[in-house]
């Protein structure tokens, strides 16, 4: 495989990844020419031309696959190598967003972005890259590309699935109050937090919200609960049989120590009943708080 030689290469090699603070003559006009030259790119992408594609590379420009490192070098190996992508596949689309242009000297510049590149009915693919720009004969040309390898997000959807039920607007009106409940998926779905409000008349009794958990260490579900009047509490949450069994510590705004059982149980789609016992507020034992209806909004 050939090797890189061009300066701009070199330069990224010993590490000149520290861009330029200097300002010279014609500048803006060098970035407003490399946004025309990202224009040209996708252009001639999306109008399958690969030959107009190879041309917007340097004689020796070097592309690195994400997928496998590989590395295409050289305005005859890139052009065939798109020409093989568009007999490939007819539908291949590309969209980019640029992020930055930086110049790390009058003669070289760096952009980075993202690419969405579409196929057919496939869902898009997004990658984040970086394109070193080399000043060639008073032109921008692609001296070298680099696309980052797409990181699969973590996420403990497997362990919460579970509970997808509760995800929904909620509404218990009994007992002279009105208890709203909001409850939604966080990103990569590692959470689920629930909102509430409890109304009593037209005045805005109680507020908070809960975060629902997978702890990975102690391989169970946990909750924490924020309330607007300072309290908060920690749960750990068990399923037994058709219910959710959520044993609740917590430090009531006062200073003092408590502890509950809530249990929750589905009863349909739109549905289900929310009961809690075993109440101790600083030793002493609290009454317990029959089972109500919690429907959906």
């Amino acid at each position: 495989m050939k090797q890189i030689t061009s300066a701009c290469a070199i330069a990224i090699l010993i590490g000149l990844s520290f861009t330029s603070t200097a300002v010279w003559a014609g500048q803006e006009e060098d970035k407003q020419a490399i946004q025309k030259a990202i224009v040209e790119y996708v252009t001639a992408f999306n109008a399958r031309d690969a030959k107009a594609l190879a041309a917007l590379w340097s004689p020796e420009g070097v592309y690195t696959s994400r997928n496998s490192g590989e590395q295409i070098t050289g305005r005859e190996a890139l052009q065939a190598d798109f020409e093989g992508l568009f007999e490939a596949d007819s539908t291949t689309k590309l969209e980019v967003s640029t992020d930055s242009i930086e110049f790390v000297s009058p003669n070289v510049a760096i952009e980075r972005g993202m690419a969405v590149v579409m196929r057919g009915e496939t869902p898009p693919v997004e990658t984040s890259y970086s394109v070193v720009y080399v000043r060639r004969d008073g032109k921008w040309l692609i001296d070298r590309t680099t696309e980052e390898q797409d990181v699969e997000p973590l996420s403990n959807y497997e362990q919460l699935k579970e509970l997808e039920w509760m995800v929904g607007d909620w509404v218990d009106a009994e007992g002279g109050s009105v208890i709203k409940t909001t409850c939604q998926w966080t990103r990569h779905k590692n959470f689920m937090v629930r909102t509430f409000t409890a109304t009593v008349g037209e005045r805005v009794d109680l507020t908070g919200m809960q975060f629902v958990g997978w702890d990975a260490a102690n391989k169970q579900i946990r909750s924490w609960v924020f309330d607007s009047d300072g309290s908060f509490s920690q749960g750990t949450w068990e399923r037994r049989g058709d219910r959710w069994v959520v044993n609740t510590m917590a430090t009531l705004a006062d200073g003092r120590r408590g502890s509950a059982t809530t249990v929750l149980r589905p009863i349909d789609d739109d549905s289900f009943g929310w009961q809690r016992i075993n109440r101790v507020v600083d030793g002493e034992v609290m009454p317990n708080i029959d089972e109500v209806v919690i429907v959906r909004e």
